[in-house]
Parts: C-alpha cells; structure tokens; sequence
C-alpha cells in the first residue's frame, strides 16, 4: 500500500509524460510473466480441464441478466469505462489524433489480455483439482479476492517445481498491476484538481492523492477490510458504472446526439462514420445497457458478504450542477443542464471558431417543424 502511493506520487508529480514512460513498463512486464506462468500452466497435469472449463460456454445460462451485469460491469472495470481514466488520458491528446485507431487497439489488446489471463488462471486451479481429487473444478475455485489471494496461492505452493519462484512472480505481476492502476486513477484526480485550481503546486496535489490514497487503503487491511472492499466495490464501482454509463450513452446519443458526434469525428479526422457504430450508439448499446440495468434493479436483492447483510445506499446526484444555474426559471435551468457550454469544443481558439461555424450552419440547415420521428432520424442517420 504505501509503495503504490509513493510510486503514483512521484508519477503524478513528474506529469503526464512520465506516467507515459512508466506505462512501458507496467504494460509489458505483466505480459512477461504472464507468458512465463502460461508456459508452467501448460506443463501441469489436469490444466487442459481447468482451461477447458474457463473456454466452454455454459448456454443454459446465456439468458441470465445476472450473467450479463457481471460481464459488462468486468468490461467497464477492465477498460475503465465511467471511471474518468480514458477522457483524461484522451484530453492530452492531438485534436487530430486518431481515435478510431486507438480505440480498435484498446479494446482487442484488453480482450486478448483478459483471455489469457483466464487460461493461466484455471489452467492452475485445474492442477489444484486434480492435486485435490475433487470431482468438480467449482469446489476449488473462490470467486472475487479469493480467487488471487486464496485459490491461486494454495495451487502454486502444491507446485513441485520452484514454487517459490512462481509464487514470487505472480505477486510481483499482482504488484505492478496495482500501481499501474493507481497511476491511472492517481492522474485522473490530480487532472480533474489542477483543472479545477490551476494555482495549487503538483508536487503538493500529487502528495495529497498519495497520502489520503494511503490512509483509504489502510482501511482494507483490518478485519473488517474485506467487507468493505465488497461493499465499495458493488456500489461503488460496478453497480454506479452501469448505472453512469446508461446516462452517459443517453446523453451521448440522444441530447448531445448520436449525428453531432459523427459530425465531430469527421471534423478531426476527416472519416465519416459507419452505419454501424450509428445503429449500435444510437440504438443498440443503450438499450441493451438500459435493459440490463432495469432488470437488475427490478431482481435486486439485499447485498451481503458471509452473511452479513449491508445497509442499504442511496444515490444523489446533478443537483449541485442544477442548482449553481444562473436562470431565474427552474424550466430553464433544467433545459441548459442539458447543453453544450458555451466554451465546448476544440482548445484551439482556431480549431474552435472553425468548429462552432460548422455546428452553426448544421443547426441552420435544418427544417423548424420537423416531427419527432424526423428528429430520431436526423440525430442518428443525419
């Protein structure tokens, strides 16, 4: 715990640029041991079951909302959807950069990353069930933390062959994960509050992150640090992203609109957009999302963790923005909180008089009585 602090500290402090290089390292040196403990996994008796167990699907269950909550609420988790990681990451861009590019890269990079890292995994606990005798890979696997700190540890320490060796990389790979991801999250907050006051010193911001991240991590290593990183985990990170990224998609497609953003990417890069991503941004992605949040919402039970029941949460939020508006009208104020700053777009003053110009001529082209159905249209296809 205090390593990672330091570690997102001095990151933090030297800025963006650093937190790139560093990047080099934290990204490729998993993916060594990775491969190291893959080329292990392969070696053991019973880890063609394990891996056959992890690639098998299960459809009688390919039904379940629940299955699919856990797979979007992970994929969010992986790729650090509504967590701020990737639009702070993005905002150092060039305007002109190549989204489209990074974006396929991400995304097939995460994908390959998880599906290997799930064959080391339970080609592992399948040499653990076998060492075991256990009749079904199920009784030996932990879901959650268990699983890395539980499961895999016992399987590796039954190795008989340098098990001290891949007990000390897999923790060490365990290790650079965790600062690679308290560097990202670390460089978020310190974005969003050099942002916010510009005047404050880095290395005084950077300090701050790394001591109250410090004393916040101090929390999850009493007794009781379980229950909370359960706790936080489900409110906190994956029921909140579903539910933000619902928001998110409905703002993104429906009020800032699915045509302006297509208009945007063609303004930096010069591409017009497919029809597909139109139907999927448009369409398909929140109404999945919607759905699978509504139905997780109308089949929730009470949360609890070795049978502790939880208090129930509740949420707020948008009222601060709501209520800072300026309209003398609680309508107006409504209808603005739904709109574009005035300062939205490009941070070249060049870019950005070129860019409202073009939004201008859009909104003017455009008939005054359109129906409601005409509106769909033009927002999605125009």
């Amino acid at each position: 715990n205090l390593r990672c602090s330091v570690t997102q500290a001095r990151v933090s402090f030297a800025g963006i640029k650093s937190s790139g290089k560093v990047a080099y390292f934290l990204a490729i040196f998993p993916y060594v041991v990775m491969l190291v403990l893959l080329v292990r996994a392969c070696t053991l008796e019973g880890a063609a079951d394990g891996m056959l167990y992890f690639i098998k699907p299960q459809w009688d269950r390919i039904l379940e909302a629940k299955v699919w909550y856990a797979a979007v609420t992970q994929v969010f988790f992986s790729l650090t959807i509504c967590f701020g990681n990737v639009m702070m990451y993005s905002s150092y861009n060039r305007f002109h950069n190549n989204v489209y590019r990074d974006v396929t890269i991400v995304s097939i990079m995460d994908t390959l990353t998880s599906m290997l890292a799930g064959l080391i995994v339970f080609g592992v606990i399948g040499h653990l069930a076998h060492v075991l005798e256990a009749p079904d890979i199920k009784q030996v696997v932990r879901g959650g933390a268990g699983l890395a700190f539980i499961t895999y540890p016992d399987a590796i320490a039954k190795f008989t062959f340098w098990p001290q060796f891949f007990a000390i990389a897999f923790f060490l790979m365990l290790f650079v994960l965790g600062i690679g991801s308290n560097v990202g999250m670390a460089t978020t907050t310190m974005t969003v509050i050099r942002d916010r006051f510009p005047h404050l010193q880095p290395a005084l911001v950077a300090v701050g992150i790394a001591v109250v991240g410090f004393g916040i991590g101090i929390i999850y290593t009493t007794p009781g640090g379980q229950y909370v990183l359960d706790f936080l985990d489900f409110y906190g990170a994956s029921f909140v992203a579903l539910v933000l990224a619902v928001f998110e998609m409905i703002t993104f497609a429906w009020i800032y609109g699915v045509g302006r953003i297509c208009r945007d990417i063609e303004f930096m890069l010069g591409i017009k957009t497919g029809l597909y991503w139109r139907i999927c941004w448009g369409f398909i992605t929140p109404t999945l999302l919607a759905a699978i949040l509504l139905y997780h919402i109308a089949t929730y039970e009470t949360f609890t963790f070795n049978g502790y029941v939880y208090p129930d949460g509740m949420y707020a939020w948008a009222v601060y923005t709501f209520l800072k508006r300026k309209e003398p009208d609680w309508r107006d104020r409504l209808l603005h909180c739904f709109k574009p700053t005035h300062d939205w777009g490009p941070e070249d003053p060049e870019l950005n008089a070129k860019y409202h110009e073009s939004v201008y001529k859009y909104e003017q082209s455009l008939p005054r009585d359109r129906s409601i159905l005409r509106r769909m249209y033009d927002n999605v296809f125009s």
